[in-house]
């Protein structure tokens, strides 16, 4: 073990005990010489110190006025940027206000679990996270399966198929033949066979139809019959 580190030992679900580790941090200082893991922003506002205290504001370039005897910074400023180090007049014009722009707290490294190590961000992934790469990762042995002729359990499929079109090719430039193959070369030999046989399905259900509407008219007929004669019957009541 090298620096400030320890070891944390549960029977927990390792990201929700990260998550609780994360909870807890503790503010800390702008020190001279660190190394701001943020961007550091003084917000607007008075702050209490008296006038004969501007030449801090001064040196670093921020809008002051005098309020009620008080300095008030008028805008806000951008005082530290991340991964610049922090200087002396920054460090003391945060101390004056009382500001402690960063935090301290345990950081998980790595985990270990039934004898692997890994980074923490793997407990970050999800269920569609996995799967996107499980497809990913088929996709691409497929491609090189394909690629370079090398069969593999991914690749079988569409290995059966292409050697399929192969044969099927072959078969209908040459007199080779076999059974797949008969329909498609009759239907390149006489392509009105495959029209025929599509119009007369779709001639069908047309038939059918105008029968059914034949058979729908004739009992409205005989009904318009008798109630013409329920007419001529009343008339000699």
């Amino acid at each position: 073990m090298q620096g400030n580190v320890g070891f944390i030992f549960t029977k927990g679900d390792l990201k929700e005990v990260r998550e609780e580790i994360a909870k807890y941090k503790v503010g800390a200082p702008a020190r001279v010489g660190l190394v701001a893991p943020i961007d550091v922003i003084v917000p607007p506002g008075n702050t209490g110190l008296d006038p004969s205290q501007t030449s801090f504001f001064q040196v670093l370039n921020i809008p002051t006025k005098i309020n009620k005897g008080t300095v008030e910074i008028v805008t806000a400023v951008e005082l530290i940027r991340k991964g610049e180090k922090v200087g002396s007049s920054e460090a003391a014009l945060l101390s004056k206000l009382g500001i402690r722009p960063f935090s301290y707290g345990l950081v998980v490294v790595s985990v270990y679990d039934n004898g692997t190590v890994f980074s923490p961000e793997v407990l970050d992934l999800t269920e569609d996270d996995l799967m996107e790469k499980f497809r990913s990762w088929l996709s691409n042995v497929t491609s090189l399966s394909l690629a370079v002729s090398f069969p593999t359990l991914a690749a079988a499929p569409h290995m059966f198929i292409n050697a399929y079109k192969t044969a099927l090719s072959l078969a209908v430039a040459t007199e080779y033949t076999f059974p797949q193959a008969e329909k498609i070369k009759e239907y390149l030999k006489d392509p009105t066979k495959f029209a025929v046989a599509v119009g007369g399905d779709a001639g069908a259900p047309a038939t059918s139809a105008k029968e059914e509407k034949a058979e729908q008219s004739e009992p409205a007929k005989e009904e318009e019959e008798e109630s013409d004669e329920d007419l001529v019957a009343g008339l000699f009541d």
